[in-house]
């Protein structure tokens, strides 16, 4: 990562050289080797390189930077904090905000400086829309970023302020237990139609011993909720989800599969979930 002005100007390049294929150009003035994969990661060190001092990574970018990559691809805007009174004007693909920092940076010794574990949480509780920010919370929590008493300890202390009551909203809906935003969106689904909270990821047993880990379930009903994702698809997991099926159904478990198109169309689903609460 390198400023191509210094280097043609110290005589490791030359200007042809520069605009060869063998460098790629993150911004202005700002190259790397053309061997690096472009990832949100290399964005961020491309702005690292132009930021002003003081200048620290937060938002989805410091949740990729603690968490990994799929908070945010090479395509999304890197997030910049800059201590109040610091102006910079970094161009396209960046967004910039000041707010204080104090407290609040942590600057590893190899990787870039950026908000700490539970402040990045906190940030992104507060933007909203309400849905989004618990399903973003729960993933963040299941990445291992920050658990969900130490975020909601956070929240409760912030002060009145821009996005406090939402990310006093968001904390108090996620539960940190979904391992995809679908599962999220299923349980707020759940809440919404008024229908008594399932436990979530729940172990079912026979005589035998251990049978699954469903999604959600409704124990005394022997009813188990999953979201039925892409993974089914999977080579050979057809088969495995036929003897996971088999097994629920002799230890007297219903199982129920829920699909994309029915969260688009949650009164459908719920009225299913409702009859079989019913039988």
């Amino acid at each position: 990562m390198f400023r191509g002005t210094r280097a043609v100007a110290a005589g490791l390049l030359t200007a042809d050289q520069l605009r060869s294929t063998a460098w790629r150009r993150l911004r202005r003035d700002v190259y790397a080797d053309a061997a690096l994969p472009l990832t949100h990661v290399l964005r961020a060190r491309g702005v690292r390189v132009a930021a002003p001092p003081g200048a620290v990574f937060g938002g989805l970018t410091a949740a990729v930077l603690w968490a990994g990559e799929q908070f945010a691809t090479d395509d999304d805007p890197v997030e910049v904090v800059l201590p109040p009174g610091v102006r910079w004007d970094p161009g396209r693909g960046v967004v910039v905000r000041a707010a204080s920092l104090d407290g609040d940076v942590v600057h590893p010794q190899r990787g870039l400086p950026r908000t700490g574990r539970v402040r990045t949480a906190v940030d992104l509780a507060r933007r909203g829309p309400l849905e989004d920010g618990v399903v973003l919370l729960d993933r963040l929590v299941d990445a291992g970023l920050a658990s969900l008493t130490d975020v909601r300890d956070a929240v409760a202390a912030l002060p009145r302020c821009r996005g406090s009551l939402l990310a006093r909203e968001v904390v108090a809906l996620a539960d940190g237990l979904a391992e995809s935003p679908q599962e999220t969106r299923l349980r707020l689904v759940l809440r919404s139609a008024g229908l008594p909270a399932p436990v979530a990821q729940f172990r079912v047993f026979d005589a035998d011993g251990f049978v699954a880990r469903v999604d959600f379930a409704y124990p005394e009903l022997r009813i188990a909720i999953e979201y039925d994702g892409a993974w089914h698809g999977e080579r050979g997991q057809f088969a495995r989800d036929r003897r996971r099926l088999t097994r629920l159904a002799a230890a007297g478990w219903r199982g129920l599969f829920v699909t994309a198109t029915e969260l688009r169309r949650p009164e459908e689903l719920v009225r299913r979930i409702r009859a079989a609460m019913a039988r």
